[in-house]
C-alpha cells in the first residue's frame, strides 16, 4: 500500500477513466487510486472493476447510489482514505484536465517541502489554461480574484480542484459542517485549511480542458460559488478556528 491516495470522483467518464488510471500508475512515485462513482449509467464502474483485476492492491472503488455532488464524493473519499491510513490524499478530476504527471510535484510540496496543502494552480504564474474559450478563462480567472478579495485568502487559484492534502488537514476539518457540495466546495476547503493555520502552497500546472465526455459545469454551480463566498465570509466572522 502506498502512503498517497488519489481520489477521482466519476459520473459518466467511460471515455477517460482507463487512461487517467493508467497514467497515475505510470508515475515513478507510487500512488493508490480510489474511484468514487455515483452510479454512472454509461458503464464507468464496469471499466474500473475490470482494471481492479489488473491492479488488485492499488485500485479501489466506492460506488454511491446516486449523484450527490462533487463535495460529498470527495468527503466520502477522504473518510475512506483516512480510515485506511493514508498520509497524503489528493483530489483529481477524471477528465484529464489535471495532468497525472504533476502528482509527484504536488506530493513533493507536502511531503518534502513543508506544505500542508499543495494546490495545482492555473494562475500563480500567468494564466495556464488550454482549450478553454476566452469567456470561460475570464470567468474562472476573475472568480478566483473575487474569492481572494472577499475572503482574504492568499491564493491565486482559489477554485482549483487539483490538490494534495496532508492527512492532518483533513483530520482538523469537520466534514459535517461543510456548507457546499459543488464548485464552492473547493473554495471552502481551502479557506478552512487556511483559517486553521495550515500552510497552503501553489504549484504551477497547465490545465487542459477535457477532449472527451461532457463537462459538469452549470449555471447553478457558478451561482453557488458567487453567493457561497459571501456566506463563507459571514460564517467566518462568528467562528473560531483553533490553529492546526
Amino acid at each position: 500500500m502506498s502512503e498517497a491516495l488519489v481520489i477521482i470522483p466519476t459520473y459518466n467518464e467511460k471515455e477517460n477513466i482507463e487512461t487517467v488510471i493508467r497514467l497515475v500508475f505510470n508515475q515513478q512515485e507510487e500512488f493508490d487510486v480510489l474511484i468514487v462513482d455515483d452510479s454512472s449509467p454509461d458503464g464507468t464502474r464496469k471499466i474500473v472493476e475490470i482494471l481492479m483485476e489488473e491492479f488488485p492492491r492499488r485500485l479501489h472503488l466506492e460506488s454511491r447510489k446516486e449523484k450527490n455532488g462533487l463535495g460529498t464524493a470527495y468527503i466520502h473519499g477522504f473518510k475512506w482514505g483516512m480510515a485506511k491510513g493514508y498520509e497524503y490524499i489528493f483530489e483529481m478530476d477524471a477528465d484529464l484536465s489535471h495532468n497525472p504527471a504533476d502528482l509527484p510535484r504536488l506530493l513533493e510540496a507536502v511531503k518534502t517541502n513543508g506544505a500542508d496543502l499543495a494546490i495545482g494552480s492555473r494562475y500563480c504564474k500567468g494564466v495556464n489554461v488550454v482549450n478553454w474559450p476566452m469567456t470561460r478563462v475570464l470567468l474562472s480567472f476573475f472568480a478566483s480574484k473575487y474569492v481572494r478579495f472577499i475572503l482574504g485568502i492568499p491564493i491565486h487559484d482559489t477554485t482549483a480542484g487539483f490538490k494534495c492534502y496532508r492527512r492532518a488537514v483533513l483530520e482538523k476539518i469537520n466534514f459535517d459542517k461543510i456548507q457546499f457540495v459543488g464548485y464552492a466546495f473547493q473554495i471552502e476547503m481551502k479557506f478552512k485549511s487556511w483559517k486553521y493555520g495550515f500552510k497552503l502552497v501553489e504549484v504551477p500546472v497547465i490545465f487542459t480542458d477535457r477532449t472527451a465526455g461532457q463537462s459538469k459545469m452549470s449555471t447553478g454551480i457558478i451561482k453557488e460559488a458567487i453567493f457561497g463566498v459571501l456566506k463563507l465570509k459571514l460564517i467566518s466572522v462568528f467562528t473560531k478556528y483553533p490553529k492546526g
